[in-house]
């Protein structure tokens, strides 16, 4: 967190910090300045403090920054991330930009199927964290006016390195990390490391769910006046995706008392299970194919880039310019319902009867489905099958920057240009399934039959397709989007006085092809067809998806927006800073507006040419005090958006205003060997304006609490260091309605570490050490007829053991 200071890019940060350490941001600023003389917002973790953490995800990671709202119910990949009450509307991270070394992983963070977080890992070629809320963040990057999460790596400007085993105690995962740079020569540098894992994961999936790993390498020569880096990096991981879990409503929507059903351990339970693996559908050319459930998340990256820098006649230029190659799945249940065993039964008539398709039961029939696993449970499986062609980017920053003396102070100005191209090229199938729910790993698929023993399913396949809207939401996406944009700066600083301002101009243009029977026009997409080839038509046979290839949809429209930013800072003391800020800045809209009213199917352009890109508004005042192992800033906040999407789960289109305004702590304190580092942010927020539900004008924005906190207090020596992470939320509401209400909670992280030698450490952490039912999401807007809960759940506690030696 902001107490304990950064390094310079690239340097490493696995030692403790030392008192002379500078405490500069060198994110969504022209130039590196000490945080007393930067009217921003910031935060940092140094990779001390994220081997302590030991997160499960980037999500939980995130967990720990002040004024970040990071829900990590997904697994590792597709979070909900947002900033200081600015919307989730949906899902994804749509206001934030999460950065890797200064250039965006993806230029939009909400793309369905592969999130932002989804191609970051947290390893030991990682050195720091730097967060910038608000602020300059609108107008040093594109698409990020809620702020910018940046992952700076290490660069070989220490020698040595380290190797780091890693395994689950409780848990199954087995994992090593290695990383290893230094000098080569006068003038070079390197760094390398990666890491590689297998196991369960923190979930009992029945299986190796989480298989893969990643290698990162760079090479940088310095002269005078600068330096050459080149870079690289190979991701190939599989993890699982955790959908939602059941829990029983046992009081009213404003307190639902929700409790975990029998068979269930809603913190290790998932709907994953060895039985359940396979998925038949039509691939995106309407052929056969099957897939592999145990894929999860499959993210496959290849990157390159450089990064220059050099002085050229008093201009300091830079660029920084990677080329990325993305593809990958998402296997999974998605949205899943639960219904009572027996109404599901009645589904097939009169006497209908279930039986089970696989396990160790199969071909029995479930005689008293309302005792089924003591629950009396099914799941509908609504089999999600995405399939990511190509997510590749290419990505270039330049910029130069000069400093003149004008008067007594020094004037800064930064001009420079950012161009983008980022594809989305993907299929969306389905398949839908019935399962029994017992969340062990052995939950089985389940066959629904008629009294007269005709059977509905296939093997426990109800439908080729998603079942809840026949015929709709299969839909395959070729799709390229371009930005550009000239940005400037201009900063004087005067004694104790800085004075910044900033422009951006964003222009984009998307382009590309559509395919789906939701795009209308006679559009089919259910047919009949023998998918399995075994010669006779079964009913789910009928209800086969499949993508109108013949009749695509075109997508052409452009846009254009200013963003600008203006602060003051205000240095009053060594120790102590005010600094005030405005800012306007805009996040343009990408895949998440398709298939709806707001596309025109017939020409691609926008019907409401106001959802190209939702502007934010942002204001800020602030106060900051460092002094001997002494840090304390607070800022209020004051924040306007707009949120043009579409909901993932229900479809509906969202087109509404919202307001936030706030105050924001973070500080910490150091004090012989005891050390605190906390931050809280209180926020008001409502949603001011609703063009589709104007009933919800007034309310609370999903998912918003009043409060949030963090608190890392911990005990460090030469020998040992131990402590504690407390992450806590009031309550919030599950949907925009306001009916249903999402209980508060605090989980509790714990850690040891001690240092056996002198480069061999042992450590010990647990995540969610009590064990707490922290729920993030519902996906129900009131409590159902059933009094089944759809949530979504943080993992439950984990415990990890590690053993690094340094060399």
């Amino acid at each position: 967190m902001s107490s304990t200071a950064p390094v310079a890019p690239g340097a490493d940060a696995s030692e403790p910090l030392s008192a002379s350490a500078p405490d500069t941001v060198t994110t969504g600023v022209a130039k590196g300045r000490d945080r007393l003389d930067s009217a921003t917002s910031t935060s940092s973790l140094r990779a001390a403090d994220i081997e302590k953490l030991a997160p499960r995800s980037i999500a939980d990671l995130l967990r720990d920054i002040p004024g970040v709202r990071s829900e990590s119910a997904t697994g590792e990949g597709l979070v909900s991330l947002s900033v200081r009450g600015l919307p989730l509307a949906s899902s994804g991270i749509k206001f934030v930009q999460l950065q890797e070394d200064g250039l965006p992983v993806l230029e939009f963070g909400d793309m369905q199927g592969l999130g932002a977080d989804g191609l970051v890992r947290a390893d030991l070629n990682l050195a720091q964290v730097e967060v910038i809320r608000g602020g300059s963040a609108s107008t040093f990057a594109s698409n990020s006016p809620g702020g910018l999460i940046n992952f700076i790596s290490k660069t070989g400007e220490s020698e040595g390195g380290a190797v780091a085993l890693t395994a689950g105690l409780d848990y199954g995962q087995y994992r090593i990390d290695a990383d290893q740079g230094g000098q080569l020569g006068d003038t070079w540098r390197y760094h390398i490391g990666g890491y590689y894992r297998r196991g369960e994961g923190p979930r009992t999936a029945g299986y190796d769910a989480q298989r893969g790993g990643q290698v990162k390498l760079n090479l940088t020569k310095t002269f005078d006046g600068g330096f050459v880096r080149l870079y690289g990096k190979y991701l190939d991981d599989r993890t699982p995706f955790y959908d939602v879990v059941p829990m029983r409503a046992t009081g009213s929507e404003r307190h639902p008392a929700p409790r975990p059903v029998a068979a269930f351990d809603i913190g290790s339970g998932v709907l994953l299970s060895r039985s359940i693996r396979d998925v038949l559908v039509l691939d995106g050319a309407n052929q056969p194919m099957r897939h592999d459930i145990g894929d999860g998340q499959r993210t496959r990256s290849l990157s390159g880039g450089i990064e220059a820098q050099i002085d050229v006649a008093d201009w300091t230029v830079s660029e920084r310019f990677r080329i990325s190659s993305v593809s990958g799945a998402l296997v999974s249940p998605f949205a899943t319902m639960f219904l009572p065993a027996a109404r599901a039964a009645s589904l097939a008539g009169l006497g209908g009867q279930l039986s089970y398709a696989n396990g160790a039961l199969a071909g029995q029939v479930i005689a008293d489905p309302a005792s089924l696993n003591g629950n009396g449970l099914v799941g509908l499986l609504s089999i999600l099958d995405l399939r990511i062609r190509d997510y590749g980017n290419v990505t270039s920053d330049t910029r130069a920057s000069r400093v003149w003396n004008v008067g007594e102070g020094e004037l800064t100005l930064t001009g420079g240009f950012y161009a983008a191209r980022q594809a989305i090229d993907r299929d969306t199938l389905w398949s839908t399934m019935l399962s029994d729910v017992r969340g062990d790993g052995k939950s089985a698929l389940v066959d629904l039959s008629t009294v007269t023993g005709a059977r509905l399913t296939d093997k426990g396949v109800l439908a080729y397709q998603f079942m809840l809207l026949p015929g709709k939401r299969r839909r395959s996406l070729d799709l390229d989007y371009a930005v550009n944009a000239p940005f400037a700066s201009a900063n004087y600083h005067v004694g104790a006085v800085a004075l910044g301002a900033s422009l951006r101009y964003d222009t984009g243009r998307a382009s590309g092809r559509l395919y789906g029977s939701d795009l209308g026009g006679d559009r089919v997409g259910t047919v009949t067809r023998d998918i399995d080839g075994d010669g006779r038509l079964s009913a789910p046979e009928t209800k086969v998806g499949i993508t109108p290839l013949g009749a695509p949809a075109p997508l052409d429209y452009r846009y254009h927006y200013l963003s600008y930013s203006t602060g003051i800072n205000w240095r009053v003391a060594e120790p102590f800073a005010l600094f005030a800020r405005y800012s306007r800045g805009a996040r343009a809209n990408a895949d998440r507006l398709l298939f709806s009213s707001i596309v025109d199917t017939t020409t691609g352009a926008l019907a409401l040419p106001r959802a190209a890109y939702d502007p934010v508004r942002q204001a800020e005042l602030g106060a900051k005090f460092r002094q001997d192992g002494l840090s304390f800033n607070v800022t209020g906040f004051w924040a306007q958006a707009q949120d043009s999407n579409v909901d993932q789960v229900t479809t509906d289109p969202i087109e509404r205003d919202y307001q936030a305004h706030g105050i924001e702590i973070e500080g910490g304190v150091r004090h012989g060997i005891f050390a605190l580092n906390g931050g809280a942010t209180l926020t008001h927020a409502a949603i001011t304006r609703d063009a589709v539900n104007p009933r919800v004008e007034g309310n609370v924005p999903r998912h918003q609490a009043k409060l949030t906190f963090q608190a890392t207090p911990q005990l460090v020596t030469k020998r040992f260091s131990l402590g504690a992470v407390f992450i806590g939320t009031t309550g919030s509401y599950a949907q925009d309605n306001n009916l249903l209400r999402m209980p508060g909670y605090v989980t509790t992280n714990a850690f040891v570490q001690v240092r056996a030698a002198e480069r061999l450490s042992l450590g010990l952490n647990a995540s969610n050490l009590f064990d707490v039912a922290a729920i993030s999401g519902f996906d129900d807007a009131a409590i159902p007829s059933s009094g089944i809960l759809r949530a979504r759940v943080l993992n439950g506690r984990t415990v990890s053991a590690t053993a690094r030696l340094d060399f």
